[in-house]
């Protein structure tokens, strides 16, 4: 292996979170002026070139997470596959209750995006590979961590070990460095499952972002480009394979009934992908010279689209901490920094998971004074501005 086997920082993962983490990082310099060592372990190829298709799955991001993505540089490359939301449509089915949030209300060209994964991965690794102090070290999982006093080492499936300073978990909900660290995690099992296709309505989209709550779960339908939309669909695990073997027609006629007119029919589906649906949370955040970055820390459902907006948070705060460290000339692995990390973002991790897992219980309830409860929420929360603007904030990523 002629890659170094000594470094700053080792990430864990190089998916979106451990390749904007690493971009995040590979900007900063120690006290001596040369950059930050990074290495990124990758049980996969590490891919810049994934092509574009109709299938592509797609990730919405809040209106932060894209200021953020500018600031790391690779937001103009990223913006010709992104498609604005320039409103929000929220309904209950069957029900009178509705609200709407406009990008115009809170003096935005748009409350978020919605972007290819592809797109995102893409405009991530691509200036990555050009970082000279960023060492890829793909087809490699980590077999096992030795935690010593001044440094963390990783051992390979190879049988090599690299050493750091510190040690960032960005391997998303099965986490092995979670599971090393023997932090343990709270999970809830929402006995729904996920049904995600792209598909296209017979009437444009126009930007619009449409969160359709039904019986048995939240309906999301996220603009895409192509006059494509990216279907989000709650359903409970009886429902999965009958929907599943459903014939492209079939499955659009009953999409119809779920969603209602507002996109009037939908002209073509595309492949079908399921996924159960749970809620994990770590209980810490940090361990002896480590953290936790976004999945790893957290996975939420998918109502509201806030689980890697909020990872986009986490992998901000560690940067600005670490940079805080190195302006100190201080050891970036210390418990002091990485409890600064865990404490600043208590708040929002709370904060977010509370309404997520909330919004899910409430409307995915049949007692009927809860549907009546909620219809009433909607027709106040579109009425009501300054609770508006607060959900608002919330969900475009903007924190206090």
């Amino acid at each position: 292996m002629t890659t170094p086997i000594n470094f700053d920082v080792i990430i864990s993962g190089a998916g979106l979170a451990g390749a904007s983490m690493a971009l995040a990082l590979s900007k900063l310099s120690k006290a001596d002026g040369t950059k930050l060592s990074i290495a990124v372990v990758e049980a996969f190829a590490i891919k810049d070139n994934l092509p574009k298709s109709y299938d592509a799955r797609v990730i919405a991001l809040s209106h932060g997470t894209a200021t953020y993505l500018q600031e790391l540089g690779v937001w103009q490359a990223l913006k010709p596959d992104a498609m604005a939301i320039a409103n929000i449509h929220i309904s209950d089915r069957g029900y009178y209750g509705k609200a709407r949030m406009n990008a115009t209300d809170y003096g935005v060209s748009a409350l978020g995006f919605v972007s290819e994964m592809q797109a995102i991965g893409n405009c991530l690794i691509t200036p990555l590979k050009q970082c000279a102090n960023v060492h890829f070290i793909e087809g490699q999982s980590i077999t096992n961590i030795k935690w010593q006093k001044n440094e963390v080492t990783v051992v390979l499936a190879n049988g090599n070990s690299l050493s750091a300073n510190l040690l960032l978990g960005c391997d998303g909900g099965q986490s092995v460095c979670r599971q090393q660290a023997k932090i343990s995690s709270q999970e809830s099992d929402y006995q729904q499952v996920a049904i995600i296709a792209n598909v296209t309505p017979s009437k444009a989209h126009k930007g619009r972002a449409f969160e359709r709550f039904t019986e048995y779960g939240p309906l999301a339908m996220l603009p895409m480009t192509d006059d494509r939309c990216s279907l989000v669909w709650t359903v409970t695990p009886e429902q999965v394979t009958p929907l599943l073997a459903l014939s492209d027609d079939e499955f659009s006629q009953q999409l119809e009934n779920a969603f209602g007119s507002w996109l009037g029919s939908f002209r073509h589906v595309g492949k079908r992908f399921s996924y159960p649906l749970k809620l994990i949370q770590a209980d810490e955040q940090i361990h002896h010279r480590m953290a936790l970055v976004g999945n790893a820390s957290h996975t939420l459902h998918p109502i509201a689209g806030q689980g890697f907006n909020l990872g986009m948070r986490d992998v901000k705060q560690m940067a600005q901490t670490i940079a805080q460290a190195l302006a100190e000339n201080a050891d970036i692995g210390s418990h002091k920094h990485l409890r600064h990390y865990a404490d600043n973002r208590a708040e929002d991790h709370n904060q977010v998971i509370a309404l997520t897992d909330s919004l899910v219980h409430l409307f995915s309830n049949k007692h009927l004074p809860l549907v009546v409860g909620r219809g009433v929420g909607l027709k106040v929360l579109n009425y009501l501005a300054p609770l508006k603007k607060a959900l608002a904030e919330k969900t475009m990523g903007h924190t206090r």
